[in-house]
């Protein structure tokens, strides 16, 4: 199994040191980025699939938080869109090509780096980043819909990237495995079982819903059948 390498761009390594150290005292925003971008990848894959049937998911949408507390790892997999080998590169090892400098520019021209690094860090795309705020090494699992390889993106989030393709067969979508840093290790894992509930919490709500929905509809049926007798 190949292995492919790269270290990061200069803008991305400062991006990071800033992400990573600027903003010590709200490090629970990790979970909150990777889960918005397992949403926004799941929204993608239903976009893209109203044209492209390849694309669809045909089964439920899901993103789902796992925990294994004697490894100290949360992984955080979604059904969404998946990325191919260039675009774990292009995405996840280059941070936003187009707002980089922007981002740079605003926070060098901001007197308070901390409060400005939380306002920027959704708006330039840097989300991703927070998770080496709690875990000293990532690793993504990600298989792009429409095509046949799974390919795995793994960093320390300062010696750049390696990317290789996965000898499992695995299902669309993306999954995170943090590998969380021993001091803060018991606090990120309490914090992800609090938003494992949360999300199971709203999958049943869901599965209710539609259980709803499928009763008024049957009541409806029966409702026309009786007056047309």
């Amino acid at each position: 199994m190949s292995k492919y390498s790269q270290g990061f761009e200069a803008d991305t390594g400062k991006i990071l040191n800033i992400v990573i150290n600027s903003l010590y005292s709200d490090r629970d925003i990790f979970l909150r980025e990777l889960l918005s971008n397992a949403s926004d990848a799941i929204h993608k894959r239903k976009f893209l699939g109203q044209t492209d049937p390849a694309v669809l998911n045909t089964s439920e949408d899901s993103i789902r938080i796992d925990i294994d507390k004697k490894k100290k790892t949360i992984d955080i997999t979604d059904t969404g869109i998946g990325l191919d080998k260039d675009e774990l590169a292009e995405t996840l090892g280059t941070i936003a090509k187009s707002g980089t400098s922007s981002f740079l520019e605003e926070l060098s021209a901001d007197d308070n780096t901390k409060d400005a690094a939380k306002t920027l860090i959704g708006q330039f795309g840097v989300g991703f980043y927070s998770a080496f705020m709690v875990a000293d090494k990532v690793a993504v699992t990600s298989k792009k819909a429409g095509t046949k390889n799974t390919f795995v993106w793994e960093s320390d989030g300062q010696n750049g990237f390696d990317i290789s393709e996965s000898e499992q067969l695995e299902d669309i979508g993306t999954s995170i495995k943090l590998f969380l840093r021993k001091e803060q290790a018991l606090l990120r894992i309490e914090q992800a079982e609090k938003q494992k509930k949360f999300l199971q919490q709203l999958k049943l709500e869901k599965q209710i819903e539609k259980f709803r929905v499928r009763e008024v509809k049957e009541l409806e049926k029966l409702e026309k059948i009786s007056l047309k007798e």
